[in-house]
């Protein structure tokens, strides 16, 4: 059973810089889909960024702004968040997706003066 862990957030003043990490517990290349998602309170998850094998995919909201990546030797996806907006603030979780879907907990992100 696959696991992930999340690492990274925290609070972080608007314009700020973020690079949170999403740590597997085996090989990430088997998977050809790994997404960061995030849910703020009161909102549904949205998605936030894919990495998938016909490239990457990001939000409107984000383009430009966040990039997401991943170290295969590592078995790690970031997702480099840049020019931080206080409406950020939310909850980021990591999703991998082969035969079956694997969340990972979830870290806090607060962009806050």
């Amino acid at each position: 059973q696959l696991q992930l862990v999340e690492s990274g957030g925290g609070l972080v003043q608007p314009v700020g810089s973020l690079r949170l990490s999403c740590a597997a517990s085996e090989s990430i290349r088997i998977f050809n889909t790994m997404v960061w998602y995030r849910q703020a309170p009161g909102k549904q998850r949205e998605l936030v960024a894919a990495s998938t094998s016909g490239g990457t995919n990001y939000a409107d909201s984000v383009k430009g702004r966040f990039t997401i990546s991943r170290d295969h030797a590592k078995n790690t996806v970031y997702l480099q968040m840049n020019s931080l907006k206080p409406e950020a603030t939310a909850v980021y979780y990591c999703k991998a997706v082969r035969a079956s879907i694997y969340w990972g907990q979830g870290t806090q992100v607060t962009v806050s003066a």
